[in-house]
């Protein structure tokens, strides 16, 4: 039974990280810069406040799925199982996985907050989160504070998929590991 529960465990923990991350870099990289074909700058602000609080529900189920498969595993190991470099690397992942479900919780309430600056979320923008001169400035604050948060988050969970990749490597060529694969997503 345990290795099919750890088995799911590791399925759920990584679709959440895929979703967390390509979504979230999706939308940096494509949606945010796409919105310049319309012509309107208030109506971009809208479009892009809609599909950015829209994907945030998604989001922050996704990353939380991938935290709470995390701490499951993590609170069956004693420490006793692991090498030091292995204790390091599950420390790391602890941090940037704690940083991205921060992160991710600021860029949710950040966005929120963003969008309410304007009737309909209609904040004026060049791009995504690039402010045009007719932004007021909090929400031109706002924009800035969150492109820094969201490449700072992608960042995170792209330390948290590296991790993770290299925690199952190290799982699967070492017969000391064999009890820790089955705990740890």
């Amino acid at each position: 039974m345990m290795p099919v529960l750890s088995s799911t465990g590791l399925v759920l923990h990584n679709l959440g990280l895929a979703v967390g991350f390509g979504g979230s870099l999706f939308g940096k990289v494509a949606l945010n810069p796409a919105v310049k074909v319309i012509g309107s700058h208030a109506e971009r602000g809208q479009v892009v406040n809609a599909a950015w609080n829209g994907f945030n529900v998604v989001n922050a189920a996704s990353v939380g799925l991938a935290a709470i498969t995390w701490l499951v595993g993590r609170s069956r190991l004693t420490g006793r199982e692991i090498d030091r470099t292995t204790r390091g690397l599950v420390i790391a992942k602890d941090v940037l996985l704690g940083a991205t479900v921060a992160l991710g919780a600021a860029n949710v309430f950040g966005g929120a907050y963003l969008a309410k600056q304007a009737p309909e979320g209609a904040v004026p923008v060049e791009t995504g989160l690039t402010p045009t001169a007719s932004t007021p400035e909090k929400a031109a604050k706002t924009m800035r504070a969150l492109d820094v948060g969201g490449i700072a988050n992608l960042a995170a969970m792209a330390g948290v998929i590296g991790i993770t990749a290299i925690l199952n490597m190290r799982a699967g060529a070492s017969s000391r590991w064999s009890l820790v694969a089955r705990f740890l997503p």
